[in-house]
């Protein structure tokens, strides 16, 4: 079977769905790899005495979509993934403005791939890191 890399992110998308509520931005996806981008603003931050600061969750819903499409670009027509499990990192606050998940897909068999993606600010500073296992399904 053919691989889906040509079934990539964009084209017509149902309302409401995440990339069209929070404005995600692809950059690149296929052959087991996705980078996309996202302008967090206030509005999604949490005000600490040093500045807003990004929600948890939603550093953690970019990252899980990176690692997504990757998995995504490795299956075959009649493959669908759910994720196991997933872990994130956070190891510095991520402050309004554009930031970039960069997912891949480490390893993969006939049933599972195991993924990670890296967050990073518009400077390249790494914010957060993540993993994930992704259940491979026959459809």
């Amino acid at each position: 079977m053919s691989p889906r890399s040509r079934r990539g992110w964009g084209g017509d998308l149902p309302a409401p769905h995440i990339w069209l509520t929070l404005g995600y931005r692809s950059v690149s996806q296929g052959d087991g790899a996705a980078v996309i981008e996202w302008d967090a603003t206030p509005d999604y931050c949490f005000h600490a005495p040093s500045g807003p600061i990004v929600h948890g969750g939603m550093v953690t819903t970019l990252l899980d979509t990176a690692m997504g499409g990757a998995c995504w670009s490795t299956l075959a027509e009649d493959e669908s993934f759910l994720t196991a499990d997933l872990r994130v990192e956070f190891m510095r606050s991520s402050r309004p403005g554009t930031l970039r998940a960069e997912g891949r897909v480490v390893q993969r068999n006939r049933r599972v791939a195991f993924c990670s993606a890296e967050l990073y600010d518009a400077e390249g500073t790494l914010l957060a890191s993540s993993r994930c296992t992704q259940i491979i399904r026959r459809d």
